[in-house]
């Protein structure tokens, strides 16, 4: 049997962070080591030949895809990594609440789990297998009045200057051969920068930035739809790698926007 399970129940290697960030002992910490962190675009070799997939948290993963590229090549301070991220009523949780119903989300933004979110350890574990050193990521999400999708900013401070040029290379190096990767950085038009808007119903993940003089900054963009991209579309992707077929059959939509 091969299972690919879309809880957060295999997403840590190490038993511990269960208690640290879930509140609960894990019950078959043998079964972590074995477990597969479902993210293609990282583990894709792995993914094939497995037993136990854990897919990803949504909001994990347009951090960790923002962050991969740069992480690898250690441009940025590893220990200065600010991430704000928006998300739509759907990725609200398994477990309904007055907050969580799209009413109550409407017409404002709501800051929730400010600090010690339990998506930070995937972040900062998976993150850390590209350099061997584990990042500090400082997270926080807000609910914002959309159905679905998410918008990580994400504030990074590089060790030098970079061009733009620099940044597109770093990007194109990692990503340019991914099905379910979209570089946006566009001159003119109304979306100019990635937004979640634009992934809806796909599984695309788009990806930009924009290098800020003023301070050294370098500000990353990233958007999926938390219900593809950020759920079942990557558990569809990942099924079809263990099976050896396509990763893009029947997942290959394109965004349903406008919508």
């Amino acid at each position: 049997m091969r299972v690919i399970d879309l809880g957060a129940d295999f997403r840590l290697k190490d038993p511990a962070d269960y208690q640290k960030w879930y509140g609960w002992t894990h019950p078959h910490p043998e079964l972590l080591k074995e477990a597969v962190y479902g993210l293609p675009e990282l583990h894709r070799e792995e993914i094939r030949n497995a037993r136990l997939v854990a897919c990803p948290g949504c909001m994990a993963t347009a951090t960790i895809l923002g962050l991969a590229p740069i992480i690898k090549e250690h441009v940025i301070e590893p220990e200065r990594i600010v991430v704000d991220a928006k998300i739509g009523s759907s990725g609200a949780g398994n477990v309904p609440t007055k907050a969580s119903h799209h009413p109550e989300r409407a017409n404002g933004v709501r800051p929730y789990k400010t600090v010690g979110h339990r998506h930070i350890p995937e972040m900062e574990q998976e993150l850390s297998l590209l350099t061997n050193t584990k990042p500090d990521i400082s997270f926080s999400p807000h609910a914002v009045p959309m159905i679905r999708g998410i918008l990580a900013t994400i504030h990074t401070f590089p060790k030098k200057q970079l061009t733009p040029q620099d940044v597109w290379k770093i990007y194109r190096s990692m990503y340019g051969q991914e099905p379910f990767i979209r570089l946006v950085k566009d001159r003119k038009g109304l979306h100019q920068l990635p937004d979640p808007k634009v992934t809806m119903g796909s599984n695309f993940c788009d990806i930009g930035f924009e290098l800020d003089t003023h301070i050294n900054r370098m500000v990353i963009l990233s958007a999926i739809d938390n219900l593809v991209k950020g759920a079942s579309g990557q558990a569809v992707q990942c099924l079809n790698i263990m099976l050896g077929v396509d990763e893009r059959t029947a997942i290959s939509t394109p965004t349903v926007y406008p919508a």
